[in-house]
């Protein structure tokens, strides 16, 4: 069977019998850096952030915003890229805080999200400027208001609210719902006692509302149910208390394709749809039209990335199951482990050669469940040193790699116009014992 099903992106070619990635020979890259290795491919994440920027400004003129999910893969050279771009990011914890200010980004153009920051992470995040908060709870509200008085400030900041959408996800990517651990819900009652303590505070600025529901959303459908919810709640809100919300922050989950058989999105589709029908609420409402934010990173980085491995060994257990153990695993991508994600795979320098052995490409990490995919075809010719490549690694890879086994993290290459450069080193076994005592 020819592995014909690898194009899922149009950054993935074949030159001669070798798997190409942005214009540039796998082969070559994984023996100039070594494996394991992440590629990311520049090109692309650029020309993805000005797709979001076009639409959105088409759709809602100079009231529309983009912010990348930096979660999704935060690193200096990425907020380069989105300072670069003219993005707007979003950022969870003091760790993305500072890599993005070492990175020379603005933070007065950061949102700063999570459901548990602490007293120091508040204080860290307005040292650095950060520009808007995300509040998911009472607690927080309190922190903000007392660290933005003992600098003598006032803090703006957004309310993160549950609108009780189910989004059709994996369920555990599904953050809109009344039982999530993210925001204040709507249908409790608790979205307004939280617009009520806000209002209350003299240290922060009540500038608006945010609601994220789920992700690898290919259509219009999720954000149209949020957008109703939301900005009747921003009505009911202008009516008990006088507040008119400046912005209403959709969230992200734009979908990308890790197998052929994904659907395709049509990004300037989908938002100027969004656009119309949140703009004929708005009329409908009779409220005012506030700057409508989208949070996307998954879709901005993921099919930039692809991860090379070098194959170890070949397992071959007669009428019952073959394996490909790669130099890499679970440090470098735990979404398998964690939800069964699928990927498309091949053998970088076997290309063009018959998939047809069925297998499981599996980690060196001594975890039974350190797999990669299961139920893969690959040539049956596999054998120790070839490059086994695995598509659309950009989002949530280096960002969840971890040191389990003391193993260390692969680096970040970076392709762009038919060059490469180091982004990130690969992590030396020093690395890894510097915080030892």
């Amino acid at each position: 069977m020819q592995n014909e099903n690898i194009f899922i992106c149009d950054n993935i070619g074949v030159s001669g019998e070798h798997l190409t990635f942005a214009g540039q020979d796998t082969v070559a890259l994984a023996k100039k850096y070594g494996t394991p290795l992440y590629l990311m491919d520049e090109d692309r994440i650029r020309a993805v952030c000005r797709e979001y920027l076009t639409a959105v400004k088409a759709a809602f003129g100079d009231k529309g915003k983009v912010m990348y999910a930096s979660k999704a893969s935060s690193f200096k050279r990425i907020y380069e890229i989105m300072r670069e771009e003219g993005m707007n990011i979003d950022v969870v914890s003091c760790g993305e805080i500072y890599t993005a200010y070492s990175a020379g980004y603005p933070l007065e153009n950061a949102y700063f999200h999570s459901n548990n920051k602490t007293d120091e992470d508040v204080a860290f995040a307005i040292e650095k400027g950060v520009g808007y908060f995300v509040v998911d709870n009472e607690e927080e509200l309190y922190a903000i208001n007392t660290e933005a008085g003992r600098r003598g400030m006032v803090q703006p900041l957004l309310l993160r609210i549950t609108p009780g959408i189910d989004p059709h996800t994996f369920e555990a990517v599904a953050t809109g719902k009344v039982d999530s651990k993210f925001g204040s819900a709507i249908e409790t009652g608790q979205a307004d006692e939280m617009v009520k303590t806000a209002l209350s505070l003299e240290n922060i600025k009540l500038a608006g509302f945010h609601c994220h529901v789920g992700s690898q959303v290919f259509d219009a459908d999720v954000f149209l149910r949020s957008a109703d919810v939301m900005l009747e709640f921003i009505r009911d809100m202008r009516d008990k208390y006088g507040i008119v919300a400046e912005q209403l922050d959709l969230g992200g989950g734009f979908g990308v394709r890790y197998l052929a058989s994904d659907p395709v999105l049509d990004l300037p589709a989908v938002i100027a749809e969004i656009g119309d029908a949140v703009k004929n609420k708005v009329a409908e409402l009779g409220i005012a039209m506030p700057i409508i934010g989208f949070e996307p990173g998954r879709s901005i980085v993921a099919d930039a990335g692809m991860t090379l491995y070098s194959v170890g060994t070949v397992k071959r257990i007669p009428e019952f199951i073959n394996y490909i153990s790669v130099d890499g695993g679970m440090t470098d991508n735990i979404r398998y482990a964690l939800y069964g994600a699928s990927y498309t795979l091949t053998l970088a320098n076997k290309v063009c050669e018959d998939h047809n052995m069925l297998c499981s490409v599996v980690g060196r990490c001594c975890e039974s469940g350190d797999i990669i995919q299961e139920n893969v075809h690959m040539p049956d010719s596999v054998t120790r040193g070839d490059i086994l490549a695995c598509m659309t690694t950009g989002a949530y890879h280096y960002s969840m790699a971890s040191n389990y086994n003391r193993i260390g993290r692969p680096p970040i290459v970076m392709l762009r116009d038919g060059t490469s450069y180091l982004a990130v080193r690969r992590e030396t076994l020093e690395n890894i014992i510097s915080l030892d005592v």
